[in-house]
């Protein structure tokens, strides 16, 4: 019999996911948790003293306080002002339902519930918090004093152990609530959208709004150079396209420009190896142009061929072409000619083969479209 699909999932979630951190970084909070209780311990055994008659040097909940701490420093549950206050908030809750509930099962019910309420109120919402004010309600804690110590000490040396084993094991800590920044601006969404979405959550997180929103960024920008990191020249070039050779009349290149409508023409030998490439722009540096007035006729008459043997006027493509022109390979990443085209001015990029012919053109638009293509909602 198969079990249901409703029943496997059910079960499935009673079963952890997998943790996405690296055995270094759990080493590091398991020293770093080691140093910080024993910190904790011996100060505040060497602060009691010997005739000490509390309910103890070290508490519990430190223990609980000291995986947050080390293991998710980045966690808003586990900054300073939640460790210490919230813990020492609790105390004091829990010590006051110790003296004034008798039954204990009542007082420890409500001293926790007590406690999550008054760190909710002042924003110091600590986990462990909870199991210190059952703590003082479980050991018939009544003296208020205990909330300063070990309490208080016991965090505050919690704490500053945390900033220094964080700090040099390189974790931000105190991890600093930053206000949100403004967004990209090809970001495709707000920090106005972020704020709308956690408002219809309605729940505590984990993570900080500004972690949070750097972490949607960052997904949003791998996701963006998995899908155009895998594209090749190959695969958005115009290929086979039209070229002309070094002795083609300038007449002819022009009249094929205008007839394809294209602005560019790759030069090549006869092996289809590109030796230049020839733009409308080589066309009018030949032309003076601090006059308007003729321009088509200038143009004309420049492309037209001449019957005098002895010329100096250009008459072939090869006499005005660019002879210095960046070419990229087929098999070559298509990222790779961002640069060309946004800094360098580039519009049209000849493309070519493993036997360093020509195989394809790859032009502003087919760039814009590839972006294009890689950016869009993927269906």
């Amino acid at each position: 019999m198969r079990t249901p699909p409703s029943l496997r999932l059910g079960l499935r979630a009673w079963f952890p996911g997998r943790t996405r951190v690296n055995a270094r970084e759990r080493l590091r909070a398991v020293g770093g948790a080691a140093l910080g209780l024993l910190l904790a311990g011996l100060v505040c055994r060497a602060l009691a003293g010997p005739d000490f008659s509390g309910n103890g040097w070290l508490i519990a909940p430190l223990g609980a306080s000291a995986v947050l701490v080390f293991a998710v420093p980045a966690s808003p549950l586990a900054q300073p002002w939640a460790v210490m206050a919230g813990n020492t908030v609790a105390a004091l809750v829990g010590i006051a339902c110790a003296r004034w509930l008798p039954d204990p099962a009542w007082a420890g019910a409500i001293a926790t519930a007590l406690a999550i309420g008054v760190m909710f109120a002042l924003r110091c919402l600590h986990p462990p918090g909870g199991a210190m004010a059952l703590l003082a309600v479980l050991t018939h804690t009544t003296d208020f004093s205990f909330a300063l110590f070990p309490a208080l000490a016991n965090s505050a040396l919690l704490v500053l152990a945390g900033v220094a084993y964080n700090s040099l094991t390189g974790r931000r800590y105190p991890h600093m609530q930053t206000p949100p920044a403004a967004p990209p601006t090809d970001a495709h969404f707000s920090t106005a959208d972020v704020d709308a979405v956690l408002a219809r959550y309605n729940q505590v997180l984990d993570i900080s709004r500004d972690d949070l929103e750097v972490l949607i960024r960052d997904t949003e920008a791998e996701s963006f150079r998995r899908r155009l990191g895998t594209l090749r020249c190959a695969d958005i070039m115009s290929p086979d396209p039209v070229a002309v050779e070094f002795g083609t009349p300038l007449q002819e290149a022009w009249a094929m420009m205008q007839q394809r409508r294209i602005k560019a023409l790759p030069v090549v030998d006869r092996s289809r190896r590109v030796v230049g490439i020839l733009t409308q722009a080589d066309f009018f540096r030949h032309i003076d142009l601090a006059h308007h007035e003729g321009l088509g006729a200038r143009l004309r008459g420049f492309i037209r061929a001449t019957a005098s043997v002895v010329s100096n006027k250009p008459e072939v493509v090869g006499q005005i072409m660019t002879r210095q022109v960046r070419v990229s390979s087929d098999d070559r990443p298509a990222l790779e000619l961002v640069p060309l085209f946004s800094e360098n001015g580039h519009r049209h990029i000849p493309i070519i083969d493993s036997e360093l012919r020509l195989a394809g053109m790859i032009t502003q638009s087919d760039f814009v479209r590839a972006l294009y293509r890689a950016v869009r909602p993927e269906s």
